[in-house]
């Protein structure tokens, strides 16, 4: 990667350049020295043509701007580029989320709103995917059966708009944790990464898809990859909006939820990883801050800086403009005697 730089390597010259102000001021009040006094300018009038009065005035000016030029010259500006390279360890992780309609169960919040845990588990995965621009990250949703979301990418602006996208009800209900372990470890299996690990979150117990939790588990341990396993919610009764069959309004009711926590830890166990516990949005967002730590990629920067002086520029059109200003001075703008 290569950055355009401009600098000065020694820019507190440059206060030198207040002090210009300062003289034009002084010349303007004082004004020119006088070539010749006499006591009546009626014999100069015999001497030849007038000249223009903003001579004087021009000539200050390119000898002010000169000087400048000088300052700058002697603050030694500098062009050149930083050329960075970046080498990157990473990890690839693959996010198994669920989006059973038990998701919609309102005991989580955002701010001081109430929201749905599919609303809250998405927020905080926005930020554990930001957190980890150097890693592969892939999404597999799952609810009756799991679906692609995103495979694995670099691209994390496209990844966190295929998130924003993930909604309750695009398949078939239920909870096939086993069948979402299996899609998300087969989508990370054949990559050659200084570690693979899958995020599972759940608020359900496996009950559906032909594969079970411990099988997928087993096969991912042999694989080499972890899987953490995050269950989320309250446990008992949590409310669930649902729609009046008479008035058509939304309305909430407490529902029972049913999640089978042992399951999850001897997935988390088997594949050397860790299970968690999510009751509101503060826990969830700590779990996520923790796997962050747990799994870190490596990073090296190295950094290669590039310049070449420009005060012979600054110096020369210094120069020149002063030459010209001296020039001028004794041929076309001289002034009498």
């Amino acid at each position: 990667m290569s950055r355009e730089t401009f600098l000065f390597a020694q820019p507190w010259l440059l206060l030198l350049l207040l002090a210009l102000p300062l003289l034009a001021i002084l010349r303007g009040a004082r004004g020119a020295a006088p070539a010749v006094v006499f006591s009546s300018l009626a014999p100069l009038l015999l001497l030849g043509k007038r000249r223009r009065a903003s001579a004087g005035g021009w000539l200050t000016t390119l000898m002010l701007v000169a000087l400048a030029l000088f300052i700058v010259g002697m603050a030694r500006p500098q062009a050149g580029r930083t050329l960075t390279h970046v080498e990157a360890s990473g990890i690839d992780i693959m996010l198994a989320l669920d989006v059973s309609r038990s998701m919609l169960a309102e005991d989580f919040t955002i701010g001081k709103d109430r929201a749905n845990r599919l609303e809250a588990v998405k927020q905080v995965t926005e930020k554990f995917i930001k957190a980890r621009p150097n890693d592969r990250l892939g999404i597999v949703a799952f609810a009756g059966k799991p679906y692609l979301v995103s495979p694995l990418t670099l691209d994390h602006d496209w990844l966190l708009q295929n998130l924003e996208r993930i909604q309750i009800g695009l398949v078939e209900d239920g909870t096939a944790i086993g069948s979402a372990i299996a899609s998300a470890t087969n989508r990370i299996k054949d990559r050659e990464a200084k570690s693979k690990i899958v995020v599972l979150l759940t608020d359900g117990d496996n009950n559906a898809g032909k594969i079970s939790p411990a099988t997928a588990a087993e096969a991912a341990k042999a694989l080499g990859i972890k899987v953490y396993t995050i269950c989320a919610g309250t446990k008992g009764y949590a409310p669930i909006p649902v729609q009046d069959p008479f008035s058509g309004r939304i309305v909430y009711r407490n529902v029972l939820m049913t999640v089978n926590e042992e399951s999850l830890k001897e997935i988390a166990k088997l594949t050397d990883a860790q299970f968690y516990r999510a009751t509101d949005t503060k826990s969830l967002t700590q779990i996520f801050e923790e796997i962050d730590k747990l799994e870190k990629s490596t990073t090296q920067l190295s950094q290669y800086k590039e310049y070449r002086e420009l005060f012979p520029w600054f110096v020369g059109a210094g120069g020149v403009l002063m030459l010209l200003g001296l020039t001028l001075g004794e041929t076309l703008w001289r002034r009498l005697p």
